[in-house]
């Protein structure tokens, strides 16, 4: 089951990218995450009321509770640094070093969860992810000007943060219901997506936002949030170093409606990339 609830994850995460594009044609994407992660906190909670989880609230020991929000508080920081890195640095640059927090969240899945079982499998799975990642990338010319090297600082920031999100969330929810878990986390991840707008003064924005976007934003918030319970589920009864990437495939599902909705292609170069990643991923699930 925690393996079809991987999958879920990456099928609702992959559609989750489309919605979200279509929703900042025109609306300031720091505005937009922050309103997507208020329908993601209240699905979240609807979720765990119509589950009957809400009691188990009383039940969360302090630790599990602490990685909760320490979970949350990773993915928001991991958001911060990127932008920060985006703004110092050029894309093609900074964008590897992000990606590379799939290929670290296996690694130290293995390392503090001991999760060594097939561990050459797992290990030229995670290879060949970080090969298909390098081949993704599409290399795009530098805008020109002078760049400050702190943007390398922050870009590795965001990568180890959103690695440390999987490895905190999974110590925070053993022996928590993962809705009501998942719910927990949102908050957290809430206040940091907020905190972004307010300290780039963006709040007024909100009130500019075009209603079609929003709509999309708020599919885009429902398909995320249903994509987080299917992915938290999987961390909490599977193998970690199994689910991470499985969740990465959600890439998969965004070139294929990229291509069908937005009639977006793929070169040569990052098909070959994709069919790389899938072969790597597949090849660790199959042996899990």
């Amino acid at each position: 089951m925690w393996l079809i609830m991987a999958i879920c994850s990456a099928i609702l995460g992959g559609l989750t990218a489309i919605l979200a594009k279509c929703g900042i044609k025109k609306t300031d994407s720091d505005v937009a995450t922050a309103l997507r992660t208020v329908v993601v906190l209240l699905f979240a909670w609807i979720m765990v009321f119509l589950l009957g989880s809400v009691g188990t609230i009383v039940d969360i020991g302090a630790k599990s509770l602490v990685f909760l929000v320490l979970s949350g508080l990773a993915t928001g920081a991991s958001w911060i640094c990127y932008f920060k890195a985006l703004s110092l640095g050029d894309v093609n640059k900074v964008v590897p070093i992000d990606k590379s927090s799939t290929v670290l969240s296996v690694l130290l899945a293995i390392l503090l969860f001991g999760e060594t079982q097939h561990l050459a499998v797992k290990l030229i799975g995670t290879m060949l992810l970080a090969i298909g990642i390098f081949l993704m990338i599409e290399r795009k010319a530098s805008e020109g000007g002078k760049t400050r090297k702190s943007w390398m600082f922050y870009a590795v920031l965001s990568a180890i943060f959103a690695a440390l999100t999987s490895i905190l969330a999974k110590v925070g929810i053993e022996g928590v219901e993962s809705n009501l878990g998942t719910a927990i986390r949102t908050g957290a991840v809430l206040v940091m997506a907020w905190l972004i707008v307010f300290l780039k003064g963006k709040q007024g924005l909100v009130k500019t936002i075009d209603r079609k976007e929003l709509l999309f934003i708020a599919l885009s918030g429902l398909s995320t949030g249903a994509s987080w319970l299917c992915y938290y589920y999987a961390i909490l009864n599977g193998v970690v170093s199994v689910v991470v990437p499985i969740d990465k495939l959600s890439i998969l599902v965004t070139v294929i409606f990229s291509y069908v909705v937005l009639k977006e292609k793929l070169s040569r170069k990052s098909l070959c990339g994709l069919i790389i990643m899938v072969v790597g991923t597949l090849a660790m699930a199959i042996w899990a």
